[in-house]
């Protein structure tokens, strides 16, 4: 296992998309921390209510291509925030992808 810097980590979450949500993780705000210590990364992902039908989907699509930089990966959950929560759900409703009214 090799040292990874955050802003490499960073690099790759950025580029993960939400399955049904035309926008990226971290622009959805489901990507809460990321915390780097040596060959280890913690990622925090905030969910915006708890039994979300896709969680371990969204938990694998982060962990899986981090785990490809040959670091150990660490995903923990946990619920957003009023505020956070309303903001994602006014972002699913603009860049759903089965959305007609674009």
């Amino acid at each position: 296992m090799k040292t990874i810097t955050e802003k490499e980590i960073r690099d790759v979450i950025d580029q993960i998309k939400h399955a049904a949500i035309d926008s990226s993780l971290v622009d959805l705000g489901i990507v809460k921390d990321v915390i780097t210590d040596g060959k280890k990364v913690t990622v925090t992902l905030a969910f915006p209510f708890d039994n979300i039908p896709i969680k371990e989907y969204l938990i694998m699509s982060v962990k899986t291509p981090l785990e490809k930089l040959d670091i150990e990966v660490e995903v923990k959950t946990t619920v957003m925030n009023e505020k956070e929560s309303q903001r994602f759900l006014e972002m699913e409703t603009k860049h759903w992808k089965g959305n007609k009214n674009k």
